[in-house]
């Protein structure tokens, strides 16, 4: 009854206001700049955020920011869009003129464009591929969200309205409500439809099948600490690291995560399912929307945790034995150390053949060593890694592994799981579609980078085919995402990046706090965003040094993953800044499905890279999902409130028009 009263207030009339400003490119870098950046131009962009938030707000990453450039004056909003526009207000423009924006027709031939309100205050804009049926849904779901009892018992309440309902009635009630607002579809023929709604208003699809397994936090615990031990047991040795290793009170990763699926090992037959899986989305996007889409996929699908365990281990002991050869924090790329350096260092242990061994298979360049091991056998060969990894005691010359010894069983799953993401690697190339390897838990993270940067290697020769996730909350994030550009530049691969602000910020300090390490998380929101717009900014400065060098500037590609609109509007404004284009195709941004429609459709109607990350599942397999939906919009929308304003403007508009039958229809090209 409130919506139905809030719908017949009084008219009201609604504005657009679109940014005009044009933003001169850069003058084209001296020759001198180019030589720069290919010796390792070590220059960096500045980025200061001030602001105030909450720790809700930084959990869930929204808060109002501003930014200050070096050397420039702070950025007001009168530079991004006409100053009739006050404290976020547009003025009042006439229903007649919005007509004619609504309808304005493209050149015979070409596709349509808009022009893009940077305030993202345009509801037309936001919600013209909708139907104003899929708006009132979208409202009563928003408004569900916002209420803090409903959300924290949502699971209940979905299976209570199961039991009571029966199964048909239950599924046409979340077809009705949140399935249909959050999912696509139950399989990847039921979704196309949808997926090529999105494109006709030039958005397009990272695709993701949604179902997640319903188990209590028991079953979860065994589960994990069952796979994430050796059969040889959990050996701590010297120099071992306990966030590497299973800890009963964290072993149910769900804990205290709302926007991140959860995969759970129960049997290697279960990796199989999850990789068949991955690639009848690899198929499905193929098929709906002409390679331009994208799938996501888990390590932590495709194989046993332990083994991310333990490798992660290895490559942060590997960090402690570089600390303690040459001093400095960072991992071997960054201290620019050369085969001749390491041969002085052990040169006091005389002709040792093991130490010779070792040193030829030190892989460097002319700027200095690249990998202590050869990393290439984990993708490439059938190597063993509890071989592979062993390093030369300074003291005595004898060879000192960096992994504890792993089992012949538990080697061959890692060939397993190596061998699944191959394939899955092989079938998005072969469909022309692309792969987003997804952040999971730091204590598994450095096994993932380093798998996903080898995937990179051995399949981005030509375009970017593989892509890493970054979250931008923790500390080290810059460091990490800069050694990598550094190491795709030195080995000549395409680099993907998808950009994030993070899913398990309670869990990792709450695990680090327990066992006794560092606290990998940044202190505050503001901290979090300069780590994204520094990070963000350091991959643009690249990209324009790539482009002036006249270098492929496609070497580099980056997706501005972000609900938040500062962080989006500063991604659109540097563009501008440095020269970058659209058209480029090195920069894209995405946005959940069901989620911040108001940012994703205006960027993609006017001619920028826009995803939404499309779920898809049978209604009852993905409640888990739906769950952590309700969650994550709790936090947003009761602090925000945006989208539902804009969603009932948006109503109101339609119904006192007389379009309760509105019917999408789109002319646009995804970017």
């Amino acid at each position: 009854m409130a919506l139905l009263r809030s719908l017949s207030a009084q008219r009201t009339a609604i504005s657009l206001v679109y940014g005009r400003n044009s933003s001169k490119s850069s003058s084209s870098v001296a020759v001198a700049a180019c030589r720069s950046f290919h010796q390792r131009d070590r220059r960096r962009s500045t980025v200061i955020t001030t602001g105030e938030g909450s720790a809700s707000e930084f959990a869930n990453g929204v808060n109002g920011v501003r930014y200050l450039h070096s050397g420039e004056r702070p950025m007001q909003a009168s530079t991004l869009v006409q100053p009739d526009l006050v404290a976020g207000e547009t003025v009042k423009r006439s229903v007649k003129q919005q007509s004619s924006q609504e309808k304005s027709p493209s050149p015979a031939g070409s596709p349509q464009r808009d022009p893009l309100d940077v305030t993202f205050n345009d509801p037309i804009a936001a919600f013209k591929s909708k139907t104003t049926g899929e708006l009132m849904r979208a409202y009563l779901v928003y408004m569900i969200c916002s209420s803090e009892k409903l959300v924290e018992h949502n699971m209940t309440l979905l299976k209570l309205a199961r039991n009571l309902l029966g199964q048909k009635l239950f599924v046409l009630l979340m077809k009705s409500s949140f399935y249909g607002h959050f999912v696509a579809g139950e399989n990847r023929h039921t979704i196309v439809p949808a997926l090529e709604r999105l494109r006709s208003f030039g958005v397009k699809p990272i695709l993701d099948y949604s179902v997640e397994e319903d188990i209590t936090q028991e079953e979860a615990e065994k589960r994990e600490v069952e796979s994430s031990v050796s059969s040889a047991g959990d050996r701590k040795e010297e120099g071992s690291m306990p966030q590497y290793h299973v800890d009963k009170s964290f072993a149910d990763r769900r804990y205290k995560v709302s926007s991140a699926r959860t995969y759970f090992y129960l049997n290697e037959a279960t990796c199989e399912r999850n990789m068949e899986i991955f690639i009848k989305c690899l198929e499905a996007v193929s098929g709906a929307t002409f390679g331009t889409g994208i799938t996501a996929i888990k390590l932590t699908a495709l194989g046993r945790p332990q083994l991310l365990l333990q490798l992660s281990e290895v490559i942060m002991r590997t960090r402690k034995y570089m600390e303690d050869m040459v001093g400095g924090q960072g991992n071997v790329l960054t201290h620019h150390k050369t085969i001749k350096d390491l041969e002085k260092y052990y040169a006091s242990l005389g002709d040792n053949k093991d130490v010779k061994e070792f040193l030829n298979n030190v892989t460097s360049d002319k700027e200095g060593i690249l990998h202590l091991f050869p990393w290439s056998g984990i993708v490439d060969e059938d190597s063993q890694l509890s071989d592979t990894f062993r390093v030369p005691d300074s003291q005595t010359g004898q060879m000192r592994r960096l992994i504890s010894q792993i089992p012949p069983k538990e080697e061959e799953m890692f060939r397993n799981m190596i061998r699944r993401l191959n394939t899955i690697v092989k079938a998005a190339a072969d469909l022309d579609v692309r792969i987003m390897v997804d952040a999971e838990q730091t204590y598994f993270q450095p096994a993932i980078s380093r798998i996903t940067l080898e995937m990179m290697r051995k399949y981005n020769k030509e375009k970017a085919i593989v892509f890493n996730t970054y979250q931008c909350y923790l500390r080290e994030t810059f460091r990490e995402v800069n050694t990598d550009l550094e190491q795709a530049k030195r080995q000549n691969f395409y680099f993907g990046a998808k950009l994030v602000r993070g899913a398990y910020m309670d869990q990792e300090r709450d695990r680090a706090k327990s066992l006794g390490y560092p606290d990998p998380v940044n202190p505050t929101f503001e901290a979090t965003t300069d780590m994204y717009h520094k990070t963000l900014a350091e991959c643009l400065r690249r990209i324009k040094l790539m482009k002036d060098c006249d270098d492929d500037a496609r070497k580099i590609g980056i997706m501005v993953a972000s609900h938040n609109e500062d962080t989006v509007r500063f991604a659109i404004q540097q563009m501008k800044e440095i020269g970058i284009s659209p058209e480029d195709k090195v920069i894209c941004f995405g946005q959940l499905l069901g989620m911040c429609d108001y940012i994703t459709f205006p960027l993609g109607q006017a001619g920028y890279s826009a995803y939404k990350y499309i779920p898809y599942g049978p209604v009852e397999e993905v409640l888990p999902y739906l769950s952590r939906r309700a969650q994550e919009n709790k936090g947003v929308l009761k602090k925000i409130k945006k989208e539902k304003r804009l969603l009932l403007s948006e109503i109101r508009r339609r119904l006192l028009r007389g379009q309760w039958f509105y019917k999408p229809k789109g002319n646009y090209v995804p970017i």
